[in-house]
């Protein structure tokens, strides 16, 4: 009998390629994907914004929140409006895919996964210094500490998205009311001159108490005015799993967005008005040293201090969410080896959180340092950003009568604000972390060598994604016709 008498047909052997690939459908509805937009980010009003106070002073870093709050709001409007139209696990990459082409699919979701798998790096090693200095059961932080932290989040993704979810909602629920309840607590103590009582350099051009260090130090402060909402950008990584995507992707978008501007600025002029931007500089902990000016724990800092914790473990756990998700769209469209993106019989990508999650404990158990790995991360942020603004742009003007469930307010004015200043702070990173931004460059380097000589020329055709981008290409060749 001849081999093609025997083989199964090609359709049949790409629907089972894809069925070994399939996640759960409808496990989150738009009440727990504003919980995971929120969850991305949450960590980021707990610590890490307060150094770019060293950098700008509360004049300073209040400008670049300002404007960093302008890009994400014009981003996630923008990302709304595209994820309606592709409702995939791939996200960004899917979105930058039909608009820019394979290498421009390829470029944006690498600077995503650069950002989610460092990302995770990093807060495990600020989880395992908020342990150590509660003293909880006498534990330390090091390797061992980061080890449990990942196998015991990695196993409840396993588990199954929908109870992961539900997790996560509910470590954010707590991180979020303690915010709540620090901001109550800080206002007795709220003082306009504790604001500006960083001394001036005069040096700096444009120098004054509000802009101790002039107005280069707006722009330095540009990565720590993006800690308030980085990773917000990651919800549409859900589509796959979302009920009515179309519908349910926006709405959760511009909610997670609407609360974290809000948290942003009461948690920022609250604790700097409490204790004076000066002796939050550079705290490890800014609130918790918000609410004890003598250093003496009081109730209200212990329990900011513990939510704090919570904070870092909703970001930790859905970030890990959110690199597995991207990670497995490339493996399924080929870009990456594809056995990356086999699922279980749960649904979860296995090999899709089980590889990040081994370089990023590595990564955390060899390195330890967390803030050089966020720079990292914040210097993929910025690239992707660019490039998913972009492509809102590109689709808007190549393809006007796409169907658009969700349209972005603004349009194209709106993305491009948004690509400007994505722009702009990717140029910041290099004032704050040279080194950082050298080290995700030669990633960067790396992957695209990969891409380049091997993995471009392997591509999945039924993958989401490319199918998607290949009917764009029919339809234009049909209209050229």
């Amino acid at each position: 009998m001849s081999q093609e008498s025997t083989s199964p047909p090609a359709a049949a052997q790409a629907d089972d390629y894809l069925e070994r690939r399939a996640l759960r459908r409808g496990s989150a509805g738009w009440v727990l994907l504003t919980g995971l937009g929120v969850a991305y980010v949450v960590s980021g009003d707990y610590s890490g914004w307060n150094f770019g106070l060293a950098e700008g002073g509360f004049g300073g870093l209040a400008i670049a929140m300002v404007l960093m709050g302008a890009m994400y709001a014009c981003m996630v409007f923008a990302l709304a409006e595209l994820s309606s139209i592709l409702p995939t696990a791939g996200g960004g990459y899917g979105f930058a895919r039909r608009a820019l082409g394979p290498w421009g699919g390829f470029l944006t979701g690498t600077a995503i996964l650069i950002e989610y798998v460092l990302a995770p790096a990093a807060i495990v090693i600020f989880i395992g210094d908020y342990v150590e200095s509660l003293g909880l059961f006498g534990l330390e932080s090091g390797w061992p500490m980061y080890l449990v932290c990942f196998a015991i989040f990695l196993g409840i993704h396993l588990w199954g998205v929908g109870e992961a979810l539900r997790f996560s909602f509910v470590v954010t629920g707590i991180a979020v009311a303690a915010l709540i309840v620090f901001a109550l607590a800080a206002l007795p103590d709220f003082s306009m001159a504790s604001l500006d009582d960083i001394p001036v350099d005069t040096a700096a051009a444009g120098s004054s108490s509000w802009l101790p260090f002039g107005l280069l130090g707006i722009w330095a402060a540009f990565p720590f005015g993006m800690w308030f909402f980085l990773g917000v950008e990651g919800v549409p990584l859900a589509a796959e799993e979302t009920r009515d995507p179309a519908r349910t992707l926006p709405k959760a978008i511009r909610w997670s967005m609407g609360i974290l501007v809000v948290l942003a600025v009461v948690t920022f002029v609250a604790a700097a008005g409490a204790r004076g931007s000066a002796a939050i500089q550079e705290a490890g902990n800014p609130l918790v040293e918000a609410l004890q000016p003598d250093g003496r724990a009081t109730t209200l800092s212990r329990i900011v201090n513990y939510a704090g914790l919570a904070g870092l473990v909703a970001s930790f756990f859905s970030l890990i969410y959110a690199g597995s998700r991207q990670l497995f769209a490339l493996s399924r469209a080929g870009y990456l080896p594809r056995f990356l993106s086999l699922t279980s019989r749960r649904k979860a990508p296995y090999l899709g959180l089980l590889v990040p999650g081994t370089i990023g404990f590595l990564l955390a158990a060899v390195s330890g340092n967390g803030a050089r790995m966020l720079n990292i991360a914040v210097f993929g942020a910025t690239i992707s950003y660019a490039l998913m603004s972009l492509s809102h742009i590109v689709l808007r003007r190549r393809e006007p009568e796409l169907p658009r469930p969700y349209r972005t307010p603004g349009g194209v004015l709106t993305s491009s604000v948004a690509l400007v200043l994505a722009c702009a702070a990717l140029v910041a990173t290099f004032l704050v972390d040279v080194t950082a931004a050298v080290i995700a460059l030669a990633v960067y380097v790396v992957a695209l060598a990969y891409f380049g000589l091997y993995s471009r020329k392997r591509l999945v055709a039924k993958a989401p994604e490319e199918e998607f981008a290949a009917l764009a290409a029919a339809e234009a060749e049909l209209t050229r016709d």
